[in-house]
C-alpha cells in the first residue's frame, strides 16, 4: 500500500518516522502529530522528502495548562503524601506538622510563555499568584498586563525569586538539560519545580541530588526521561516528588479535538491548501 499512502497521523510517536519509511511512501504529502512537541521527529529529514508537517497546538493547550496547575496545587498541599496517610491501615489522626504551602500570594515563575504558558498564567492569576516569566521573546505589554505578568530577561532572575518554577518549553538543543545543578541551586530552598514540557529539559541526576539534600523543597513531573522511568530509579524512591505518566493532553474532549485538528490539517494538505498548524524545520 506504500504508493497509496498520502498522510500519516502520528499518535504517541507511532509509527516511527525514519528515512526507510519515508522512502517507502513516494506519495506522502503530510505528517500530522497528535500534540505540540515535535522533538521525536527529524523535521529537516522529513522536509527533504517534500513532506509537510503539522501539530495540534489549539487542541492541547488548555488541558495541558490544567495539568500544570493540578501538579502545582497537588505539590503545594502535599496531596499524594496525605492521601497515602489517609488510606493507611494504621492512620488514626493526621500529624499537625504536615503543612503545605500557601498558593495565593506566592510567586510563580513560568519558563516558556507560549500558548500553554500563557494559559497557565491566566489560571495562576485566578489563584492570586504573582507571575514572572522568561521567554525567548517578550510578550506584548497588554498581554502581560492582562495576567499581571513580569518579564525576566534572564532566567537566573526568575529562578531566584520564584516559589514555584514551571517548565513549559519545547525540547530543543538549547533547552536540553536547561535546568541542572546550577539552576537548581539558584532556586529558593522552599521552591517547587514543576515540569510539563519534556523530561530531558531537566538534568534528572541533579534533580535527585537537589531533592535529597534540600536544595529545593519538592518537584512535580508529568514528564521524565525515559518514560516510564526504570523501576529502580532514584526519583521513584523520594517522598518529596509527584510523578504522573505524561497526562498533559489526556482528557476525553482533548483527544477528540486533537483528532479534529489533525483531520483539518490533513485535508488542507491533500487539497493543496495552507495548513492551519504547519510546523517548519528550524
Amino acid at each position: 500500500l506504500g504508493k497509496k499512502v498520502q498522510a500519516i497521523y502520528l499518535w504517541w510517536h507511532k509509527p516511527v518516522i525514519d528515512k526507510e519509511l519515508l522512502q517507502s511512501l513516494p506519495n506522502l504529502k503530510v505528517i500530522v502529530n497528535s500534540g505540540v512537541g515535535m522533538d521525536h521527529l527529524d523535521l529537516k529529514l522529513i522536509a527533504s522528502f517534500g513532506v509537510k508537517m503539522a501539530n495540534a497546538p489549539h487542541a492541547v493547550s488548555s488541558t495541558t495548562a490544567d495539568t500544570g496547575m493540578a501538579l502545582l496545587l497537588a505539590s503545594a498541599r502535599r496531596l499524594v503524601e496525605v492521601h497515602n496517610i489517609s488510606v493507611s491501615p494504621s492512620m488514626d489522626y493526621c500529624e499537625a506538622d504536615i503543612l503545605g504551602v500557601k498558593v495565593a500570594g506566592a510567586t510563580l515563575g513560568i519558563i516558556g510563555m507560549g500558548r500553554i504558558g500563557y494559559k497557565i498564567a491566566v489560571r495562576a492569576k485566578a489563584f492570586e499568584m504573582n507571575i514572572l516569566y522568561h521567554n525567548r521573546t517578550r510578550r506584548k505589554v497588554q498581554e502581560e498586563q492582562a495576567v499581571g505578568a513580569t518579564y525576566c530577561k534572564k532566567i537566573d532572575s526568575l529562578l531566584q525569586q520564584a516559589d514555584f518554577v514551571m517548565l513549559v518549553v519545547s525540547l530543543t538543543h538549547q533547552t536540553h538539560k536547561l535546568v541542572g545543578k546550577r539552576e537548581l541551586e539558584l532556586m529558593k530552598p522552599t521552591a517547587i519545580l514543576i515540569n510539563i514540557s519534556r523530561g530531558a529539559v531537566v538534568d534528572q541526576e541533579a534533580l535527585v541530588a537537589a531533592l535529597q539534600t534540600g536544595v529545593i523543597r519538592a518537584a512535580a513531573l508529568d514528564v521524565t526521561s525515559p518514560e516510564p522511568l526504570p523501576r529502580d530509579h532514584a526519583l521513584l524512591k523520594l517522598k518529596n516528588i509527584i510523578i504522573t505518566p505524561h497526562l498533559g493532553i489526556k482528557t476525553d474532549k482533548a483527544t477528540y479535538m486533537i483528532t479534529e485538528e489533525a483531520v483539518e490539517n490533513t485535508l488542507a494538505a491533500l487539497n493543496g491548501l495552507p495548513l492551519p498548524s504547519e510546523v517548519l524545520p528550524s
